[in-house]
């Protein structure tokens, strides 16, 4: 089988990790893979692990990207793959018109939405294929009531974490020396923590709210994730919050951190507080593998994963009473631990191979 997944770059992210992995899992298992994208920091990595890759500038969001639509359709020609995999709307647009000019031996066209699309007119190309992956049942149930795809037609396939990185394994005294050199105020703390990139939509003020309503100096909270360029105002505002609240001895921006996996473990309890329904929630699940309490807001993505890892951690959407309660009843119990995590790497490259053999079956 050969497979070609196409997305605009292979930079740091979930949506470029997904491609990754099952191009490994792919090239391990005989297959051939291929990835057209404008490369990045990944590019190495998909490289070594024997996947192929053509660069292509097929992630600008502009008129004259659609040009690339016949070099495309040399290229696809020229591989021959039975399946052509789109993961972003701008690559759909390109690829929707590059297989538009196959007369024959058209390959089989897969998209997977990877969130909960805004301006459909735009977005409508996702759902132009052969079939569709939705990575969970909130992204289902929009894709079938905003663009009307066929039940099936689409094939729900939860994204995964990597369970030998996202481990039980205890936290080095190595890197437990060096995090409370750099935060000795986290030291004896119980920690609660907030991953999440500072923007309005993923709760952050409702996150230093809750820290304000714990009024208890023994609870420090974490909020792990990058500000970009266009939230440095937002971020001068939830600083300036954090201020007015009292509370710089009770709560620390880490900015973007490489060692997450070891954040998790260090706390007490992970939270998702995201204001609109996330499409998944990796964050949670990569908590619940390290064996950490998660708590988030019962809706969306992060309500799917806690209802089945931890429900224990669900709460009525904005009620941060409640909120508050959940967060001094979790920290009571300390035995209290997630069910192991079924939202798994493996199980998302496995589900993804089944539909490809499923849909090429069907097409011969």
């Amino acid at each position: 089988m050969k497979v070609l997944q196409i997305l605009p770059e292979l930079n740091i992210g979930g949506v470029e990790r997904g491609t990754l992995d099952l191009s490994k899992a792919l090239v391990q298992k005989g297959h051939k893979s291929y990835v057209i994208s404008n490369g990045g920091k990944l590019e190495a990595s998909l490289i070594a692990s024997g996947g192929n890759h053509i660069s292509m500038p097929i992630h600008l969001k502009r008129f004259k990207t659609l040009k690339l639509a016949d070099n495309l359709y040399k290229i696809i020609k020229e591989i021959n793959p039975d399946i052509v995999h789109v993961r972003s709307r701008m690559p759909a647009w390109v690829t929707y018109r590059a297989l538009k000019k196959f007369k024959k031996n058209k390959p089989v066209h897969v998209s997977t939405f990877h969130g909960l699309y805004s301006f459909p007119i735009y977005s409508k190309v996702m759902a132009k294929v052969d079939h569709v992956i939705s990575i969970s049942k909130t992204v289902e149930d929009y894709i079938k009531s905003t663009y009307k795809v066929s039940p099936n037609k689409i094939t729900v396939i939860p994204r995964g974490c990597d369970l030998n990185e996202f481990n039980e394994e205890p936290l080095t005294s190595e890197w437990t020396f060096d995090w409370y050199q750099e935060f000795p105020y986290t030291k004896n703390k119980r920690i609660l923590t907030l991953p999440a990139r500072i923007t309005k939509w993923k709760g952050v003020d409702d996150f230093i709210e809750l820290i304000n309503l714990l009024d208890n100096q023994n609870i420090h909270g974490l909020i792990v994730g990058p500000v970009s360029q266009s939230k440095k105002k937002y971020f001068k505002k939830l600083k300036a919050k954090v201020e007015v609240l009292n509370l710089q001895n009770r709560i620390t921006f880490c900015g973007s951190r490489s060692d997450i996996v070891n954040i998790y473990k260090l706390s007490d309890i992970v939270f998702n507080l995201s204001k609109t329904p996330e499409p998944f929630g990796r964050t949670t699940i990569e908590a619940a593998s390290v064996g950490t309490k998660i708590a988030g807001w019962n809706h969306g993505g992060t309500k799917e994963i806690l209802s089945e890892l931890f429900p224990q951690g669900l709460v009525e959407l904005g009620n941060l009473s409640e909120l508050k309660n959940k967060s001094i009843d979790l920290l009571s119990q300390e035995e209290l631990r997630p069910k192991k995590n079924i939202f798994t790497s493996e199980r998302m490259i496995n589900s993804t191979l089944s539909v490809y053999e499923s849909l090429l079956r069907t097409d011969k």
